[in-house]
């Protein structure tokens, strides 16, 4: 099943590139006898919004931050990785710079395209501006046509993120991390050793998820939201704490930027990422939001983490021990002892015995 969901990862990327191929083409193709010039393209701003135009613009930056979202998704697929090391730093580079690129030009061809009057778009009766951009270029036929490829699309790249999540709530549930971890943690051998316990668990809870959409949009929005206040914390963490307390002990794998570059790339990771947190809290219609137009992201993320450090307190740092290691601790080399030993780590392996515990005698 592993090997089939990798060759079905392709089939998804070529879908995306098909996507993308078709758009560009036929949008300046249908468009071609009112396409915008250059300087409405690059050098026109117009704010929809009440908020001063200097900040309405820093919110357009959460477009590029909800579309790197996933870039981290080859991490957590590592342990199915050939040469993990240097497979899953290269696979997150060409995530984002793929999406870099494309996404520039995508965004020049819609700009190209879009119908100068950004107010019929945004409020199309469509209730979808990318189907307004695509009926004014190209008709209602070719809208059907890119629409549904565009659904399909964005099935299938929620599909790839529940295998992503899979893996990363499987390596939680390995840990102990998450309750029903005894549950979750079983690996299906018929399947072809996948988590498959915890991939239908998260495509349940996404489903449930997804009912929100039907309740209450500023709710659903605010969930949502997860997926970048979420992450880009999920992501600060650790460099934060490698910076500040972690270079001594920092060991650089086969994929390393150097010294001279390391440490000010995780400063400015660091900065972008609490600029995204900070972003994704505002309301993006503007300073006084009502109720419905209000941005609940800051409620929802603060009940996430005040929830977890307070489980955390109370009751997991009594018996969470962090990682385990889930092979034999024959079957580790020597190098990964030494490193654990220096740890000081007490690790159970698979057959119960502890791995790299620190005596007195070995100290």
């Amino acid at each position: 099943m592993s090997k089939i969901m990798g060759k079905l990862q392709s089939v998804f990327v070529v879908m995306n590139f098909i996507l993308i191929a078709a758009s560009v083409i036929a949008l300046p193709i249908g468009a071609r006898h009112r396409r915008n010039d250059g300087g409405y393209i690059f050098a026109t701003t117009e704010n929809l919004t009440t908020w001063p135009t200097g900040w309405a613009f820093m919110l357009s930056w959460l477009s590029p931050i909800w579309t790197i979202g996933a870039f981290d998704s080859c991490l957590h697929l590592s342990e199915e990785a050939a040469n993990p090391t240097k497979a899953v730093p290269f696979g997150i580079l060409m995530s984002i710079g793929s999406c870099w690129l494309f996404g520039f030009i995508i965004m020049v061809v819609l700009a190209a395209t879009i119908n100068p009057d950004l107010e019929s778009v945004v409020g199309s009766n469509f209730g979808q501006p990318m189907a307004q951009i695509y009926f004014d270029a190209i008709g209602k036929n070719g809208t059907l046509g890119l629409m549904s490829l565009l659904f399909i699309v964005q099935f299938l790249m929620g599909l790839s993120i529940l295998v992503a999540a899979s893996r990363q709530a499987w390596a939680f549930s390995r840990d102990g991390a998450l309750p029903f971890s005894s549950f979750f943690r079983r690996i299906s051998q018929r399947f072809g050793y996948i988590p498959l316990r915890t991939v239908w668990g998260c495509a349940l809870l996404a489903a449930i998820l997804g009912l929100l959409s039907l309740i209450d949009a500023a709710a659903a929005q605010a969930l949502f939201s997860l997926a970048v206040a979420g992450n880009n914390l999920a992501w600060l963490l650790p460099i934060f704490a490698r910076v500040v307390w972690g270079q001594k002990k920092f060991k650089p794998g086969p994929f390393y930027t150097g010294d001279m570059f390391s440490v000010p790339i995780a400063c400015t990771a660091i900065t972008f990422l609490v600029f995204g947190i900070l972003l994704s809290m505002f309301p993006v219609g503007g300073p006084d939001p009502t109720p419905q137009s209000m941005n609940y992201t800051v409620v929802i993320n603060s009940a996430v983490w005040c929830g977890a450090l307070i489980y955390y307190f109370v009751d997991a740092r009594k018996w969470f021990t962090g990682p385990k290691i889930t092979i034999a601790s024959e079957d580790l080399t020597e190098e990964q002892q030494v490193a654990i030993r220096e740890e000081g780590l007490e690790v159970r392996g698979v057959d119960g015995e502890e791995v790299g515990k620190t005596t007195s005698a070995e100290r």
